[in-house]
């Protein structure tokens, strides 16, 4: 387990501050790159947190209970903001591998 650089993991300002507000406790990432393993620590304007689970899914495993931990109300929600972030050039493919880090702050 090592510390990360917090900007290989979460990917701009609104992120990282959702995380230290605790409204976002997991992100998904593409399959492609592993971003961080279990046990690794990084940290938010002097806050610790520690990576507490990298899984390997489809995007057709994502649930209501995923987007609201990745800051949506819903999954529609979600689907709806990830085409925002992406330009347009999103589309949902439930075959999509991806990984999910989810995180909480360490003690």
């Amino acid at each position: 387990m090592s510390t990360i650089d917090v900007d290989s993991l979460l990917p701009n300002d609104r992120v990282k501050q959702s995380v230290a507000d605790g409204d976002v406790t997991q992100l998904t990432r593409g399959a492609s790159n592993r971003y961080a393993q279990e046990g690794d620590t990084f940290d938010v304007d002097g806050e610790t947190f520690r990576v507490a689970s990298v899984e390997e899914r489809t995007l057709g495993e994502f649930t209501d209970e995923d987007a609201r931990r990745e800051g949506s109300e819903s999954l529609a929600a979600y689907k709806e903001r990830m085409n925002r972030v992406h330009g347009g050039n999103f589309e949902w493919d439930d075959e999509d591998e991806v990984v999910t880090y989810r995180f909480e702050r360490a003690d």
